[in-house]
């Protein structure tokens, strides 16, 4: 390890430290999308995704700077969810591996049947 970077490699090894996991970048682009999002609208933004992994995505991303959590004091309590300023550009960062993505989407899904079959 170097002292320059500490525990990674490479910017892309902090970068996949922050968005690694299934759900992260789906949200991402979920809160890029709707922009302030409760947890309600958020969990229908990304389908699939249990409650329990929202939760914890979330406070991770919080952690790390990427996700805004706001807590209004009423009752019911309202808790909402943006980015900011470093979850913003991380989404801009995320958008050409999406293009990539989306470019390749059909040899990626045949690889993947290959590898079932």
């Amino acid at each position: 390890m170097s002292k320059d970077t500490g525990p990674y490699v490479c910017g892309l090894d902090a970068a996949m430290d922050v968005v690694g996991g299934k759900w992260k970048a789906l949200i991402l682009w979920a809160l890029h999308d709707g922009g302030t999002l409760r947890f309600g609208q958020l969990k229908r933004q990304v389908p699939g995704v249990s409650e329990k992994m929202l939760i914890q995505h979330l406070r991770e991303l919080e952690a790390d700077g990427i996700v805004h959590r706001e807590v209004y004091r009423e009752v019911p309590p309202r808790v909402e969810y943006s980015l900011t300023e470093m979850g913003e550009a991380l989404n801009t960062a995320l958008g050409p591996l999406g293009a990539w993505a989306h470019q390749y989407m059909d040899q990626i899904l045949a690889a993947k049947q290959r590898d079932v079959a």
